[in-house]
């Protein structure tokens, strides 16, 4: 098995230290190798291969944090063609919120994801992906 160096924040070495302690893995590269599976297998839903879609990408980070607000209007801009709908909302006492409605195949979605996911400093990265194709009866109610 190859060895890999990997930096990241000592807050996040922590939590998964304690992980792997509460969840009985052997130690954080358990832990790492397993989260790796999980973020590579995430997007390899064949049932969604080939259709359209709609996700919901849901971004909270730190107000003062300028540098992800303004990665998300380059990102938005980026991707002006599966970004239906963009929201931008203050939350809390010191953050903002960026919820992004795209429409797109699976694999547009989940580059947009991959590069929310890759900006620096944001806080949580949540989303959801449906089919917009199959929605049964209420598909005929036109």
């Amino acid at each position: 098995m190859s060895v890999v160096s990997v930096s990241m924040p000592e807050e996040l070495l922590e939590r998964i230290d304690e992980f792997a302690d509460d969840h009985g893995y052997t130690g954080r590269s358990e832990v790492v190798r397993e989260a790796s599976r999980t973020l590579l297998g995430e997007f390899e839903d064949k049932k969604l291969e080939g259709r359209e879609l709609m996700g919901v990408v849901t971004v909270l980070f730190d107000y003062e944090t300028t540098s992800v607000e303004e990665k998300m209007m380059h990102l938005r801009h980026e991707h002006e063609g599966l970004v239906a709908s963009n929201f931008h909302s203050h939350v809390g006492g010191h953050h903002c919120m960026e919820l992004f409605v795209l429409e797109g195949t699976l694999d547009e979605i989940s580059t947009f994801v991959g590069k929310v996911r890759a900006t620096k400093d944001t806080l949580t990265v949540d989303y959801s992906v449906l089919p917009v194709d199959d929605f049964g009866p209420l598909a005929d109610m036109s």
